[in-house]
C-alpha cells in the first residue's frame, strides 16, 4: 500500500508509547539489579527501542479503505506541528523544582539518585556521620527512613524516563525531559482522536489538549502524569489497531496478536508509573472477557501482555516503594480486593457465557436509548452535587491544616475538613470549559447508544476505560483539593476523555448537517456544517485558553538548578552534613543525592549539646563537619567565633499557587535559603 499519509500518521502516533514501554522493560530490571548506568542503559535500551519500533510500530495498520488512502498531509503535519509547538513553549517555561515540598521535587531527587548510582535503596551512611546517635534523623519529606537505608516515596516509572535526560545533560537535561514527554502526550492523543473520530479532526482535539492549563502545567515539572498519559493513551491507540482485523481464538500468530500483546503490556506498565492506574485497568479485564466470549484471537495476547506489565508494576511497588504503599494501605488494600473481585467475576461471566455468547445490547429495542439517557443522568447528578452536600474528611491532619491556611488566604469560611470533591466536575469546566463538558456529555450519550446498537464496536474499549475513569475520579478525586495541584488527578485520562467525546460530538453534528436531506443545495449544507464545526471547536478552545493564561506568566522555582550547584561546591568532598533546623525536610535528599555527601537532620530538644557531640563524632571519623540551616542564627551558636557562614542556596522566585474556588491565575513567591558553615 506504500507510505501514505494515513499510514504514517498511524505509526507516528503509536510510536511514543512503544518507545517508553520498551525503555521501561529493560531499564527497570537494571535498576532492580543495581546496574543501571549510561552504558548498560545504552547497550540494552537502544536495541529494545529499535526492536519495539520494528516489531510493533511497523505492525500498525494503515488505512483500511480508500478514503483513508486519500487522506491529505495536512492533518498529520498540523497535529505534529501542534505537538512541536507545545514542546517549544513548555521548554521556555520549564520549572526547576528541586526542593521537596510536593511531588515534582521528590521525582527529581529520585531521578538524580538512580541516574548517578543506578540502584536502590539509598544508604544512610550513618557510619560517616555519628552512627546510631539518637538525635539524628535520616528520612525527610517523601523519603522514608527504614532501618539503615532510605526508600523514595513513589514508583520508578517516571524517574526511569527522566534519567535519560540526566545522563545527557545533568540537572538541566533532567528538567527538560517533561516538556518533551508532555508533547508526546499531545501527539498520542491526536492519534487516538484520528482513529476514533477521523484524522481531519485530530488537530482540533490535539490543540484543545495542548492549550489546556493542566497539560501545560504538568509538562513543565518532573511529575509522573506526562509519562502515565503517554502510556495509557498509547495503549488505547495500540488496542484500536490490534482490533481492526478479526482473528479467531486459537489461530496462528499474526501482527494483530502482536499489537494486542503490546497494548496489554503498555496498559500494565502504567502501574509502574502511578499506583492509581490499577483502578483504570479494571475495565480492560472486563473487555478481555468480552473478547474471550466473542472468540477473538486478540484476547489471550492482551491478557498476557497485561499480566507482564502488572508484574512489573507489582515489583516496582512492593519491591522498591513498599513504605509508600503501606502509607496508602487504607485505600490501596480495598482497591486490591476490588480488583480481585473483578477478575473473579469476569472469569465467572466468561464461563457462564462461553456457550451462550454475548447478550445483545439492542434487545429490547429501547435499551440503547435508555443507556444514553443514563449517561446524561449520571453527569447531571455529578454536576448537581455542590447543591446537595459538602464533602468532608481528608483523613490527614496536615492536609486539613493546609486547606485551612489556603481558605484564610482566599478569604473563604475556614472549614479545614472540607475536601471540595463535590466540585470535581466544576474543575473540569475550569480547565476545558463548560461548553466542552456539555458537548462531551452529549457525545458520550450518543456513543453509548451506538455501542448498544452494535454500530460502534471500535468505541467499546475506549468508552469502557474512559467512562469508568471519569466517573470514579470525579466521585472521589482523592487528592489535596487546591489548584492547580488537584488538576493532576484529571489530566491523564479524565480531561482527554472530555475533549475526545466533545470533538466526536462536533464531528457527528457536522456530518449530520452536511447530509441534511431537507436542505437541497449542497453549498448551503457545506456552509452550515463548516460553521457548526468552527463554532464547536471555538467553544472548546476559547474558555480553555482563557484559563490557561494563568500559567503563562511565570516559571516555578527558576534558579534552583544553579543554586544547587553552588551549594554542592560550598560543601567539601569529605564533608558530613548536619542540618540543624527543620530545613532537613525539604533539603536532606538534595544534599545527599545531588551533592553526594552523607547528610542527617537534627531532631533534638537540646540542640546545643547534641550538635557539639555530633560534630565531635564526625571529626573522629576523619571527616569535615558542615552545619546547614535555613537562617544563620540557627548555626551561630554551634560554631567557633569567626567561622564563615555562607549562603550558597539563595533562590527568590515564583512558585505554583494554591486556589480552592477558582482556577489559578498567577504565581506565589518561593524563597529557598540554605546557609552553611564548614567547621574546621
Amino acid at each position: 500500500m506504500g507510505w501514505t499519509s494515513a499510514r504514517l500518521f498511524a505509526r507516528v502516533t503509536a510510536a511514543p508509547a512503544v518507545v517508553l514501554a520498551a525503555w521501561l522493560l529493560v531499564a527497570f530490571p537494571l535498576l532492580v539489579a543495581g546496574v543501571l548506568t549510561p552504558l548498560t542503559g545504552a547497550l540494552l535500551g537502544i536495541p529494545a527501542v529499535a526492536a519495539g519500533v520494528v516489531l510493533i510500530v511497523r505492525s500498525v495498520p494503515g488505512p483500511s479503505d480508500g478514503d483513508g488512502a486519500r487522506l491529505p498531509w495536512w492533518p498529520l503535519v498540523l497535529t505534529a506541528g501542534i505537538a512541536v509547538a507545545f514542546v517549544a513553549v513548555q521548554l521556555g517555561y520549564h520549572s526547576e523544582i528541586l526542593v521537596v515540598r510536593r511531588d515534582p521535587a521528590s521525582y527529581a531527587q529520585y531521578t538524580a539518585w538512580i541516574a548517578q548510582h543506578g540502584r536502590l535503596p539509598i544508604p544512610q551512611q550513618r557510619g560517616l556521620i555519628a552512627g546510631d546517635d539518637p538525635a539524628l534523623v535520616y528520612g525527610s519529606l517523601a523519603y522514608y527512613e527504614v532501618g539503615d537505608v532510605i526508600w523514595p516515596q513513589f514508583l520508578a516509572g517516571a524517574p526511569l524516563v527522566y534519567t535519560v535526560g540526566h545522563w545527557l545533560g545533568g540537572l538541566t537535561g533532567m528538567v527538560l525531559v517533561p516538556p518533551v514527554v508532555g508533547g508526546l502526550g499531545v501527539l498520542t492523543f491526536g492519534g487516538l482522536a484520528a482513529r476514533l473520530i477521523g484524522p481531519r479532526w485530530a488537530p482540533a482535539a490535539a490543540s484543545v489538549l495542548a492549550v489546556c492549563q493542566t497539560q501545560q502545567w504538568i509538562s513543565r515539572s518532573t511529575y509522573s502524569e506526562p509519562v502515565a498519559q503517554v502510556l495509557l493513551l498509547g495503549a488505547l491507540v495500540l488496542a484500536f489497531d490490534a482490533l481492526t482485523r478479526r482473528t479467531a481464538l486459537g489461530g496462528g500468530w499474526s501482527r494483530w496478536h502482536t499489537l494486542a500483546a503490546a497494548s496489554g503490556l503498555v496498559f500494565g506498565l502504567g502501574l509502574m508509573v502511578r499506583i492509581t492506574a490499577l483502578r483504570d485497568l479494571l475495565p480492560l479485564v472486563a473487555f478481555a472477557g468480552l473478547l474471550l466470549v466473542a472468540r477473538r484471537g486478540q484476547a489471550l495476547p492482551l491478557l498476557g501482555g497485561l499480566a507482564v506489565g502488572v508484574g512489573y508494576g507489582a515489583v516496582a511497588g512492593y519491591g522498591l516503594s513498599r513504605p509508600y504503599l503501606e502509607h496508602l494501605s487504607a485505600s490501596l488494600v480495598p482497591l486490591l480486593w476490588i480488583s480481585a473481585a473483578v477478575v473473579a467475576c469476569v472469569a465467572a461471566a466468561v464461563a457462564l457465557l462461553w456457550r451462550r455468547g454475548l447478550p445483545r445490547g439492542d434487545r429490547p429495542s429501547w435499551l440503547p436509548t435508555a443507556a444514553a439517557w443514563a449517561v446524561i443522568a449520571v453527569m447531571a447528578v455529578i454536576a448537581l452535587r455542590p447543591l446537595l452536600y459538602t464533602d468532608t474528611g481528608h483523613g490527614d491532619e496536615a492536609t486539613a491544616a493546609y486547606i485551612g491556611q489556603v481558605q484564610e488566604l482566599e478569604g473563604l469560611p475556614v472549614h479545614p475538613d472540607r475536601t471540595y470533591y463535590e466540585m470535581s466536575l466544576h474543575w473540569v469546566g475550569w480547565y476545558v470549559g463548560l461548553s466542552t463538558v456539555l458537548l462531551a456529555s452529549f457525545g458520550a450519550a450518543l456513543i453509548v447508544r451506538r455501542i448498544m446498537s452494535r454500530r460502534a464496536p471500535q468505541w467499546v474499549l475506549p468508552a469502557m476505560v474512559l467512562s469508568w475513569t471519569v466517573v470514579t475520579t470525579l466521585l472521589r478525586p482523592a487528592i489535596t483539593p487546591d489548584h492547580p495541584w488537584a488538576s493532576r488527578r484529571l489530566i491523564v485520562l479524565v480531561l482527554p476523555a472530555f475533549i475526545l467525546f466533545a470533538v466526536w460530538f462536533a464531528a457527528w453534528l457536522t456530518r449530520r448537517l452536511n447530509s441534511e436531506p431537507e436542505v437541497s443545495r449542497p453549498e448551503v449544507r457545506r456552509t452550515t456544517a463548516a460553521v457548526a464545526a468552527a463554532a464547536s471547536i471555538a467553544a472548546m478552545l476559547v474558555p480553555t485558553a482563557i484559563t490557561a493564561a494563568g500559567v503563562m506568566t511565570y516559571r516555578s522555582d527558576v534558579g534552583s538548578v544553579e543554586a544547587t550547584r553552588k551549594l554542592c561546591r560550598a560543601i567539601p568532598d569529605d564533608a558530613s552534613v548536619l542540618v540543624v533546623d527543620g530545613l532537613y525536610g525539604g533539603y536532606l535528599q538534595l544534599v545527599r543525592g545531588m551533592c553526594g555527601v552523607p547528610a542527617a537532620g537534627l531532631s533534638s530538644s537540646e540542640p546545643g549539646r547534641d550538635v557539639a557531640r555530633v560534630v565531635a563524632e564526625i571529626e573522629e571519623r576523619g571527616r569535615t563537619p558542615v552545619l546547614a540551616a535555613s537562617q544563620p542564627r540557627h548555626i551561630l551558636p554551634h560554631v567557633p567565633p569567626g567561622t564563615r557562614i555562607s549562603h550558597p542556596f539563595d533562590v527568590n522566585t515564583e512558585q505554583d499557587p494554591s486556589t480552592l474556588m477558582e482556577p489559578p491565575a498567577g504565581a506565589w513567591v518561593f524563597d529557598g535559603d540554605v546557609w552553611v558553615a564548614v567547621v574546621r
